[in-house]
């Protein structure tokens, strides 16, 4: 359906379809309306800036926004000067939220000059209450307002928002419906993220995500490697799957089925090359999808195993449902079934009650595992999580001492991994000319390091054999191997 629909055949004097997709291409029609409309009066397109805050979900669905704004006629930008701009949020911790009431400060003496212009919000931020009190009280000239649950629904909501003017609202607290095949523009041509399930039920002590991005559910199987097959027939090597915790997919499936046996599927599927996976829970990180990696030729040998402490006391005031030693011990699993594996972990440092001999267990840890690389967070109290209304928060000074020790250790044990790899040649999936120098090309091996060597962008988006000369500590500098 999403090849072939043309919206300018497309009825729009009739009722919309109640069924999906059809009936969000039916709007899309009628947004096409209106930007026709604009290009008559204007002699240009509408332009569009789509913002992308938080994880790699939210970028997936802001790929969603691109592309449903791009099908009814709007040309993206990079800049928020556009007449159309959506702010797609996260409010894992709430320097996020602060971001985006900066932002729409902003947007708003843009809009008194501007006053055609359109601004949406949607995400992770519209599912908290008190943001909506606060954006009806204070940001009347924002437009369109929804949350994670109706996404899909976007096309319907902008013609809403295009028809009148004042602040349309439309968020869910929760749902158990999944839309497939609409449109999509990704970001890269030849990888793509793949989204395999939505939303968690862990409620971990410290988390916000369950209350914003609902109960877990999955996709059908047979829509995910419909949708692969699709990326592979249009030039993408790589995939990205994609969940909250992709361990716990198919549990809710009418015919459940598990994460390994997904992967065996996506294995079978010809042009696609490597599949990575994240998010990953330790406790439902099965015996049957450690045996699917190490037999794999395709998963690449990187696992992201969130720790976040490596105290079992702290661990269970976490709610993360395993304790240190069974931590250990899946590590153990994992790397003697994939000898080679990199693996890359979260920590909090700080959480309330943590002691010093909590934080030993932490460092404790990071020697006995020796990550590739860590992302290691202050602990910051999130309102509305259970966490947040603990008495015991750790003192400021205390936490800064323990960051900076820790991040100390993860860099030095990270390095002598890394280091060990100089002089090897390994598969590198070139993504893009550097940066800082054009006469270099940037990728990423199969356990994620990213790796600097000469080349030109002919060379992106193939997989070439590259010899590691020099290790910087989380990259290395290259050269194309003979």
């Amino acid at each position: 359906m999403l090849n072939t629909i043309d919206l300018d055949k497309i009825d729009v004097t009739s009722a919309p379809p109640q069924e999906e997709p059809g009936r969000q291409y039916y709007f899309m029609a009628k947004c096409r309306q209106y930007t026709k409309r604009f290009v008559a009066e204007h002699g240009r397109c509408p332009t569009a800036h789509v913002q992308n805050y938080g994880c790699q979900m939210n970028a997936r669905d802001s790929e969603k926004l691109t592309g449903i704004l791009e099908s009814v006629g709007y040309e993206i930008t990079d800049t928020e000067e556009a007449d159309f701009v959506i702010y797609n949020t996260c409010t894992v911790r709430e320097n996020a939220n602060n971001k985006v009431w900066g932002r729409l400060g902003y947007l708003g003496a843009y809009k008194k000059k501007h006053p055609q212009m359109k601004i949406a919000l949607c995400g992770c931020m519209m599912q908290e209450a008190e943001v909506l009190e606060k954006l009806k009280k204070s940001y009347r000239y924002v437009n369109l307002v929804f949350g994670t649950h109706n996404i899909y629904k976007f096309a319907e909501l902008l013609c809403t928002a295009l028809a009148q003017e004042g602040m349309v609202i439309d968020v869910w607290e929760d749902t158990d419906k999944i839309v497939e095949d609409l449109p999509m523009e990704r970001k890269y041509a030849f990888k793509s993220g793949v989204n395999i399930m939505f939303g968690c039920n862990n409620f971990c002590s410290y988390c916000i995500v369950p209350y914003v991005r609902g109960r877990e559910r999955s996709r059908r199987p047979q829509d995910i490697l419909r949708e692969i097959e699709r990326l592979a027939a249009d030039g993408v090597v790589e995939i990205m799957l994609l969940g909250q915790n992709v361990n716990s997919y198919g549990k809710n499936l009418e015919k459940p089925m598990t994460f390994a046996r997904l992967l065996s599927e996506i294995e079978q599927i010809e042009g696609i090359r490597r599949i990575r996976f994240m998010t990953s829970h330790p406790k439902d990180l099965s015996d049957e999808l450690i045996e699917v990696m190490g037999k794999s030729k395709k998963i690449c040998n990187h696992l992201h195993l969130p720790l976040q402490s490596g105290s079992s006391r702290i661990l269970k005031e976490m709610n993360r449902q395993y304790d240190k030693e069974q931590y250990l011990a899946l590590v153990g699993k994992i790397r003697k079934a994939v000898p080679d594996i990199a693996l890359t972990t979260d920590i909090i440092v700080g959480f309330p009650g943590e002691t010093e001999e909590d934080f030993s267990e932490t460092m404790d840890v990071v020697r006995q595992v020796g990550y590739e690389s860590a992302f290691t967070f202050i602990y910051s109290k999130r309102t509305g999580t259970p966490a947040a209304a603990k008495q015991d928060q750790v003192p400021e000074e205390v936490v800064k001492d323990r960051f900076d020790r820790l991040l100390k250790e993860v860099q030095e044990c990270a390095f002598r991994r890394a280091e060990a790899l100089t002089g090897r040649t390994e598969e590198v999936l070139v993504e893009e000319v550097n940066s800082q120098d054009c006469s270099l090309v940037s990728g990423r091996m199969g356990n994620n390091f990213i790796v600097h060597f000469p080349g030109g962008k002919e060379l992106i988006g193939t997989i070439v054999n590259v010899r590691l000369k020099e290790c910087k500590g989380f990259y290395f500098y290259g050269e194309l191997a003979e």
